[in-house]
């Protein structure tokens, strides 16, 4: 399968937990699979610009970045984190490589349209289309990409783009069979309990009832996007569960919730009342 994986930046600050994942994602690749990761840092960035002292601003819920932010972004999540991230899975025994948009014009990017101004926010963007014969060239080596969340534009300048957006438009992109977005909650929450399975026509409920907020209000836009886009399925799983990655790609694909796969999988469809049960978080 092609297996499109959104690390959330939070599950990147426990060294023990990259190394579990990063084993997980070593054994998806040793099956065959070909693996494009996609990775955040937001918390990370926020302090870095912090100790910086580039004050953070923004406007609904998107970082307004200007030419000092933006930089500082390439250093953070081209660099550091990216990096940091191939070195584990490659430590795994599957080779990785930490690509940026830079890299081949590997991601592409426009910016920003808000408040009908494209731009208004700076150097922030959104995917436009991706290298996908690079992409492929990697695979065939048996290598492994690792995105950091930037995108390059006509300009030739570099957008940070939101991660969970672009995990979504990268596995559209590439026609995925899988996209899996790791995160630092079981799952999408309701309470206390994890919706074993959502629809599309669900999200916006969820939204306007306020059983869902924050950054989650983003990954489910994105994940209907994938979803509408051709991917066939999409999960939304919490990293620190144990093997939840290779339990949430080993998933059946058929509509029924399953208690024994963690997290939330999102569905074009309507489904029963009995397969939206929620299951224990």
């Amino acid at each position: 399968m092609r297996i499109a994986i959104k690390f959330a930046g939070a599950l990147l600050e426990d060294d023990a937990l990259i190394h579990s994942l990063a084993r997980q994602v070593a054994e998806l690749g040793r099956e065959g699979h070909e693996i494009l990761v996609v990775h955040g840092g937001g918390r990370l960035f926020t302090a870095t610009l912090k100790r910086m002292g580039i004050e953070s601003q923004f406007v609904s819920g998107l970082r307004v970045t200007d030419e000092e932010t933006r930089d500082a972004a390439i250093m953070v999540f081209a660099g550091l984190l990216n990096k940091k991230l191939a070195a584990a899975i490659s430590a795994e025994g599957q080779p990785a490589i930490g690509i940026s948009a830079a890299d081949a014009q590997a991601f592409r990017a426009e910016p920003m349209v808000h408040n009908e101004i494209e731009g208004s926010l700076g150097y922030v963007g959104y995917l436009t289309g991706l290298n996908l014969p690079f992409i492929e060239s990697l695979w065939r080596e048996n290598l492994l990409p690792v995105a950091s969340c930037l995108g390059i534009g006509t300009d030739n300048q570099l957008y940070n783009i939101n991660a969970d957006h672009m995990a979504a438009a990268c596995a559209e992109y590439i026609g995925a069979d899988q996209l899996i977005y790791l995160t630092d909650v079981a799952g999408v929450l309701d309470g206390d309990k994890v919706l074993a399975a959502i629809t599309c026509e669900e999200i916006e409920r969820l939204v306007q009832s306020r059983v869902v907020s924050g950054g989650m209000i983003l990954k489910l836009e994105a994940a209907k996007r994938a979803i509408e886009g051709g991917v066939r399925q999409v999960r939304i799983v919490g990293g620190s569960s144990a093997d939840a990655l290779l339990l949430a790609s080993h998933s059946d694909s058929g509509v029924e919730a399953q208690p024994a796969i963690p997290g939330t999988r999102v569905l074009r469809e309507h489904i029963s009342s009995a397969h939206a049960a929620l299951s224990a978080a």
